[in-house]
């Protein structure tokens, strides 16, 4: 999980990462899911700079756009979230969840659909530049999204029901730097590229 302000290279990074794991995967291909302007804006702009010799197929919605990407020899597809169901996971050796954020709600319809879609996914890779900085079951949600732990988990381990606050949990005070350290194993914070 990349965890990084605008400007600071979470694409870059996002890249760099795909291509290490596109050498040693027996399948070549990701798939990235974005917002559709990052899909437009961002990613046709940053993969030359950054992965040059790695083609990448840009779907952002139209059926013809998303069948053109899948039978492209493309090793990294980009589309936005709303396409996701025209994928086959199957066909991925990762998927990269491009402003994360979107695994916000902890009971969400999203989040639930993209943990079960992808549980299967060899590689996992999130990256966003807006976590609710407090939010630790949004934290919560990404670690179940990339396998690591569940949220249900995570709560259970580290947190206790806050009865001031009606459904709201907060960090056991001896559980405070076990829970950073954990996030640490698993999550890059940065904030200057």
């Amino acid at each position: 999980m990349i965890l990084a302000p605008v400007g600071a290279g979470k694409t870059a990074l996002t890249l760099t990462a795909m291509q290490d794991m596109l050498r040693y995967s027996i399948v070549k291909r990701w798939l990235v899911l974005a917002p559709k302007r990052v899909c437009t804006d961002v990613w046709p702009v940053e993969q030359p700079k950054w992965a040059p010799d790695f083609e990448i197929a840009i779907a952002t919605g139209t059926p013809a756009q998303r069948q053109t990407a899948f039978d492209s020899a493309a090793p990294i597809v980009v589309t936005n979230y709303d396409a996701v169901e025209k994928f086959a996971s199957v066909e991925f050796a990762g998927v990269v969840l491009d402003e994360s954020s979107i695994l916000k709600s902890f009971m969400g319809a999203t989040k639930r659909y993209l943990v079960d879609r992808f549980a299967g996914t060899p590689y996992k890779l999130c990256a966003t530049a807006t976590p609710a900085p407090n939010d630790h079951l949004e934290l919560g949600n990404h670690s179940e999204f990339l396998g690591i732990l569940s949220s249900h988990q995570m709560i259970a381990r580290w947190f206790i029901n806050d009865t001031s606050k009606m459904g709201t949990y907060r960090l056991k005070g001896h559980a405070v730097e076990s829970f950073w350290d954990w996030v640490a194993s698993w999550a890059v914070c940065a904030g200057l590229p």
